[in-house]
């Protein structure tokens, strides 16, 4: 599928769910469209996810920093979990946020906002990171094949990417999304090598057991427009490398 029939096939499924989620009331924004939805259930979301062994297991988390998925930081934060959390748009040389339990300076639910984070937490080069044993991923829709979108500005797709080529993606690496019900489609979802699937879609009422995700290899260069690497220095410098 050409590039632009892809988007616009993408796009198409987005619009769906996010006319859904409103038309439902089933999300804190006063408009969904163009966002991670802040659906109503995450915190019920997040306590599911926590009472699975893969949760209870892990020690490092690397979860994004949209308002849907606070509950989850907050709560692995409480557990002693170390978190990182993306710098937005990655635009910083050390582009995660570290947040580690053990010496927050206020409390974890404060400390697991973005806007907090933020403020209190030193941020990290992609090789100062631990490998991670959960990743947490936003959603627009997600596929029960595993196949998920965002928004569609690709972000959370390229540090995937990157964490991978820096060998903290492991075969072990658990990568679940939180979602309102409505956000999971029947419909395909397309992809391309840069999309990274899901192992575990978590809604309020339901564990869904995704089989064989895809997982991107590393960086796909060509997916990437010279702006684009230009504009995260994390990618700029690995491709001068």
């Amino acid at each position: 599928m050409a590039a632009d029939s892809l988007e616009r096939a993408k796009q198409a499924v987005r619009t769906r769910v996010w006319d859904a989620l409103t038309a439902a009331d089933a999300v804190h924004d006063a408009s969904v469209h163009g966002r991670i939805p802040h659906f109503k259930g995450a915190e019920e979301a997040a306590a599911r996810l926590a009472k699975l062994p893969v949760w209870q297991r892990a020690s490092v988390v690397k979860a994004v920093p949209d308002k849907a998925q606070l509950p989850v930081r907050a709560r692995a934060l409480t557990e002693g979990k170390t978190v990182y959390m993306a710098v937005p748009k990655l635009a910083a040389r050390k582009p995660f946020y570290l947040l580690d339990p053990a010496a927050l300076t206020v409390p974890p639910a404060e400390a697991a906002a973005a806007r907090s984070a933020a403020a209190i937490a030193p941020t990290v080069e992609v090789d100062a990171l631990r490998p991670l044993d959960l990743i947490v991923l936003g959603s627009v829709a997600v596929h029960r094949d595993g196949s998920r979108i965002g928004k569609g500005a690709g972000y959370s797709d390229i540090e995937f990417a990157l964490l991978t080529e820096a060998g903290l993606v492991t075969p072990e690496t658990v990568v679940v999304t939180t979602v309102h019900t409505l956000q999971v489609t029947d419909t395909p979802i397309p992809t391309t090598e840069h999309d990274a699937g899901v192992d575990l879609i978590i809604t309020p009422d339901e564990t869904i057991v995704c089989p064989a995700p895809h997982r991107p290899t590393g960086i796909h260069w060509s997916d990437l427009t010279p702006e684009k690497i230009a504009a995260i220095p994390a990618l700029a410098a690995r491709r001068a490398a």
